[in-house]
């Protein structure tokens, strides 16, 4: 019984960073006003996936399938923010989602609205926290995340 405890308390401090850290995106874009690039954005979902996740971890804690699904989707935001950090660094080049390039617009007002919007791209690092950018620190926490994801599958299957 202890041990259904302790894995719902992994679930709620997931689903806590998880909620924490989606409102702090929002807190920046629509009270600091930062506009987020698209990458920027892409890199919630795993965040809200984790959310769901947790919700069934909590709800049916004895089966391991939710942790697995946990890992894969800190997986997938360890990487996402990777690609946008090597992005920011000029290790990657940006895809054409980030720099508005690929657009095809044939309508002479669209295009004009386009023109005199700014576009933010994905290597532009307009907000940072201790000199770190935003993707940096995802890139960072969700490694973290993962490893301890690891880590607690490692400690329930040898339970």
């Amino acid at each position: 019984m202890n041990n259904i405890f302790e894995i719902k308390k992994f679930y709620i401090i997931i689903f806590v960073f998880s909620l924490l850290s989606l409102l702090i995106a929002l807190y920046i874009e629509f009270y600091l006003g930062y506009s987020p690039c698209k990458l920027c954005i892409y890199q919630r979902i795993p965040y809200l996936i984790a959310i769901f996740i947790t919700f069934l971890g909590i709800s049916y804690s004895k089966n391991l399938i939710w942790l697995y699904l946990l890992l894969i989707t800190f997986f997938s935001s360890f990487l996402l923010s990777g690609y946008h950090f090597g992005i920011e660094q000029e290790i990657f080049n940006e895809f054409s989602g980030c720099t508005g390039n690929s657009i095809n617009i044939v309508d002479k007002n669209e295009l004009l609205k386009l023109l005199n919007s700014e576009v933010n791209t994905c290597k532009n690092v307009d907000f940072r926290i201790f000199g770190l950018s935003l993707a940096t620190i995802n890139f960072l926490l969700s490694f973290v995340i993962f490893i301890l994801i690891l880590r607690v599958i490692k400690n329930e299957k040898n339970k």
